[in-house]
């Protein structure tokens, strides 16, 4: 699949109603919209990318998930690792109990 600059604009908007929601700007409540489209968008272009693997003769659930795995596994591993980070200097014991 090629690149397509303009579906990454596309998620960038989408995620503008979210973070404008999260800051409690007045007349943003539609946060939950700009959630949906951006998996509307994430779910075209993974559907565009089995499709044509599928077409390839290349796809294989495995390397589909390894993937994925990929390229989530390092932001999630590194986000747990500084929110805990900071919970641990930030939190008090009571309260780290219900975090751990």
């Amino acid at each position: 699949m090629l690149y397509r600059s303009e579906v990454d604009g596309l998620r960038a908007i989408a995620v503008l109603p979210v973070i404008l929601f999260h800051a409690g700007l007045f007349g943003f409540s539609g946060g939950y919209a700009g959630v949906d489209i951006f998996f509307v968008i994430s779910g075209y272009l993974i559907t565009r990318i089995i499709l044509d693997e599928l077409n390839a003769g290349t796809f294989t659930i495995r390397n589909f998930y390894e993937r994925r795995a990929r390229r989530i596994l390092p932001a999630l591993f590194s986000m747990l690792t500084v929110t805990t980070l900071i919970a641990v200097v930030v939190m008090p014991s009571e309260l780290f109990k219900s975090y751990a």
